[in-house]
């Protein structure tokens, strides 16, 4: 199965500060049930440890399902999804033990290294801009300004393909 890397990319969301992705979306991206997924990881989770996994939070949860309508289901749900990060997606190939997961690991992980190479010099500032608690409510929706002006930003330098000089060894097959 060929998935274009938009389509995992637009899978792909930064929650505490890390990229993961939500169960939901991985369990249809490996064509299997949200819940058998979960069930493996559960009989496994000595491989998941909290930097390869963890589970949101009510308040997470909101977030999501109000700023992705593909994930307005999860409202509804008696539970709070899971998130995996690029190293949990990688244990989760060999969990379910399918080609197909296996198949689509590999087009996962190589979504989240593009990914990394083209935020790089934005995803301290994200960080920081996210880690900023505040009560005042004028504060947060600035902050959130700021957060959507550096993705904008990301954006149009990656539209006009604006190259930056890449550090280190390339391979003849690249």
């Amino acid at each position: 199965m060929k998935l274009t890397n938009q389509v995992i990319t637009d899978k792909i969301y930064i929650i505490r500060g890390i990229q993961v992705m939500i169960d939901t979306d991985l369990a249809t991206l490996y064509v299997v049930e949200t819940k058998v997924l979960n069930q493996a990881v559960k009989r496994n989770i000595n491989r998941f440890p909290s930097d390869f996994m963890f589970q949101l939070s009510s308040t997470e949860k909101d977030e999501l399902v109000t700023n992705c309508d593909h994930l307005s289901a999860l409202k509804y749900s008696s539970t709070n999804p899971y998130a995996f990060t690029e190293q949990g997606v990688s244990m989760l190939s060999a969990v379910l033990k399918s080609q197909i997961a296996i198949d689509i690991s590999i087009q996962i992980m190589r979504a989240f290294t593009k990914l990394k190479n083209i935020h790089m010099p934005y995803i301290d500032i994200i960080r920081r801009v996210e880690a900023i608690e505040t009560d005042n409510k004028e504060t947060k929706e600035l902050l959130s300004k700021v957060v959507k002006a550096i993705v904008q930003i990301q954006e149009l330098q990656n539209e006009t393909n604006i190259e930056t000089k890449k550090i280190g060894f390339a391979r003849n097959d690249e």
